[in-house]
């Protein structure tokens, strides 16, 4: 990444920006935009977020917004309600009332004396979503958004779960934002009421893995905010951006086959950053491709960008399963449309120990995983960062149902879902069942590509799953996650299918049997022919960004994971810790120290053995003010009920200001 220092024009930037709401409430906002602004108004450049503008992005935004000030735009970068230096109080994640603000903010930046009127809105992640959501609303002067790693389906391609399948995200990010809440506004901006405002908080956020656990279905919670509840209310223009080893790439081709309003769409190896700065990389100068965007339309300059393929992609060619890479090798290709008439499926029957072109047998083969299976699966949303990138499939093998190709007599590129069909029975009302698709090296190395996860009480519908008969076949299809990636002769296909999916997916109440009858199952992949026109493609520049925030390390960043297993009674345990040091932000001198601990073990035998514990430190301080917030969640469960337990103290210096506990139950539901 290369950091430019000159700029088209001079920046100025405005730290405490304080953006007026219609109920009395005023959001904090730092914006930069060219000095020229006030006698020549520009677009605005919206990115909306709950995650602390002057410290939680402050590393990403100062390589980000002032680019963008700097080629004419003005980038506001605001607090979300409830969050950051921002009033209020902030009760859940992509509530109507974020959106209702998002849309009074657009109109505000839209009236000032240095906008044009035109709005657009950037964001990955929380800030992808609201994006999207926000667009559906229709405020008159937000023109285009980009939204990279976002979802349109809050319930099947989010943290809570996948397939139907609880994901240990639910936890993981839930404890997460549960620590982010507790921080405290800055006593530099919000001046002497900062301590009341941070009372309030602590009291009034509340723990919102515990809603979330009590919404195991797809109903109404998970449709606020879900955009492919209705395709046609977004009509402004839409970027989406994902990556391969990203938890969010799916989304990226819904929408790119069905919104109606003008579309692109950009996939590339990275996990969940900013392509700019992305790992794997390679990184690309996406600052300069979201500038060909913002100009195309909110300036109105024909910069070529539409005229391109709707889709581009990066398609991985082989590489050794690592928990980290640095780079991915591959290649850039494009469709003109999404889906593609260009691409053909190839199937392959369910044999014992193999796939098989053709019909084969009706055999049964039957599985009942140790609770285990699922450790070499990295997290369920990467962010390419430390070491969480799944690695050697072979020591899955011994507990799964494992079918593999001879070795391939010629290359081909596969391009969006692989689908199992399977005509399964099980021995319990609950299971579960995933299925991973990866690649067998020639040194015997197997490296996943894709995978995929049911709940077979799920089958038919997220909104009204029903039991399972014991011993009844269904035939059910898994839809695995979309992947673009160039097999190549001599190498071999691998389908695994197992009844555990640790610790991405949360045990079933009962370990269950399935059976597998081969000769009514297969796997499909989505072949995509050469395409002449990819090596004619224009290469994105290099990745440039603006300068880096200075700020002065105190105690380094650190990452630690193992995992151990008791020999005594097979239990195993997964634990990291990390953290980003102690840093002193020298532009507000704020020092920040931030560390967390996740710890989640098993028995190989007993799902409801199943234990997580998640544990955040947060501290801040300037001369002799110091704050800090502690907080621990843990999840358990037993046949009937998940447990949540979970505390929360904050310190003002040495005293504690706040502590607040809970221990409650929630019924499982077919989960």
């Amino acid at each position: 990444m290369r950091i430019v220092e000159q700029f088209p024009q001079q920046v100025r930037m405005f730290d405490d920006v304080r953006i007026p709401l219609s109920d009395g409430v005023h959001l904090a906002a730092r914006i930069w935009r060219p000095v020229e602004s006030d006698r020549h108004p520009v677009p605005a450049i919206l990115e909306y977020l709950p995650y602390r503008r002057r410290d939680g992005t402050a590393d990403r935004d100062y390589l980000t917004h002032p680019y963008f000030a700097g080629h004419g735009y003005a980038a506001v970068r605001v607090d979300i309600r409830g969050s950051g230096d921002s009033e209020g109080v902030l009760l859940g994640e992509y509530l109507k009332q974020e959106q209702d603000d998002a849309i009074e903010i657009i109109a505000w930046l839209a009236a000032q004396p240095w906008c044009s009127g035109s709005v657009g809105m950037i964001g990955i992640s929380w800030g992808g979503f609201n994006g999207l959501q926000v667009a559906a609303r229709r405020p008159p002067a937000l023109k285009a958004i980009v939204t990279i790693a976002s979802t349109d389906d809050r319930y099947a391609d989010d943290i809570h779960f996948m397939g139907g399948c609880l994901l240990g995200d639910k936890l993981g990010w839930g404890s997460t934002i549960f620590s982010i809440n507790a921080a405290p506004p800055d006593p530099a901006i919000v001046g002497e009421g900062w301590r009341e405002l941070w009372l309030q908080r602590l009291e009034g956020n509340g723990l919102w893995a515990l809603e979330w656990l009590k919404h195991q279905r797809r109903d109404d919670f998970y449709k606020q905010g879900s955009v492919c509840e209705d395709w046609t209310a977004i009509q402004c223009a839409v970027y989406a951006v994902g990556g391969w080893n990203d938890g969010y790439t799916n989304p990226v081709f819904r929408m790119l086959a069905n919104l109606q309003c003008p579309k692109k769409a950009l996939v590339g190896p990275w996990a969940h950053k900013y392509p700019h700065f992305a790992r794997p990389g390679p990184e690309i100068g996406f600052l300069q491709e979201c500038l060909r965007w913002w100009d195309q339309w909110l300036k109105g300059k024909e910069t070529g960008i539409m005229k391109e393929p709707a889709l581009r992609v990066w398609l991985e060619d082989p590489a050794p399963p690592r928990s980290h890479h640095e780079t991915r090798p591959g290649r850039w290709a494009a469709e003109e449309t999404w889906p593609s008439p260009r691409i053909k499926t190839r199937r392959w029957s369910l044999a014992p120990g193999r796939l098989a072109e053709g019909t084969v047998p009706d055999e049964a083969m039957t599985i009942r995983s140790p609770e285990t299976v699922g450790l070499a699966s990295g997290s369920w949303c990467p962010y390419g960062l430390g070491h969480d990138l799944p690695t050697d499939q072979r020591v899955e093998a011994g507990g799964s149902l494992v079918f593999d190709t001879g070795p391939l007599a010629q290359d081909f590129d596969m391009l969006g879902a692989a689908v199992v069909e399977l005509d399964v029975a099980a021995d319990k009302p609950v299971a579960k069942l995933a299925c991973t698709l990866s690649e067998i090296l020639p040194d015997g190395a197997v490296a996943r590509i894709s995978y995929g996860l049911l709940n077979l009480t799920h089958r038919e519908s997220h909104e009204h799953p029903t039991p399972l008969s014991p011993g009844k076949r269904y035939r059910v299809k898994v839809q695995l996650n979309d992947a673009g990636h160039r097999f190549v002769a001599g190498t071999r296909i691998r389908l695994a299918i197992s009844s555990a999916y640790w610790p991405i997916a949360w045990p079933s109440p009962e370990a269950a049997t399935l059976t597998i009858h081969g000769g009514h199952s297969g796997l499909s992949l989505p072949v995509r022919p050469p395409r002449a026109e990819d090596a004619a493609l224009a290469p994105f520049p290099e990745s440039e960004a603006s300068a880096r925030l200075k700020r002065s390390v105190l105690e380094p960043p650190f990452e630690r994971r193992t995992i151990t297993t008791d020999r005594a009674t097979g239990e195993v345990v997964y634990e990291w810790s990390e953290g980003d040091g102690t840093y002193r932000i020298e532009d507000i001198d704020l020092t920040v120290s931030i560390r967390r601990t996740r710890r989640v073990s098993i028995l190989p035998e007993d799902p409801n053995s199943a234990r997580a514990e998640i544990r955040w430190h947060r501290a801040y301080s300037r001369g002799n003010w110091r704050a800090a917030a502690e907080s621990t969640t843990v999840l358990t469960g037993d046949r009937k009920d998940f447990r949540l337990v979970a505390s929360l103290d904050a310190y003002e210096g040495e005293s504690r200001v706040f502590c607040r506990s809970w221990d409650e139950r929630i019924p499982r539901d077919l989960n």
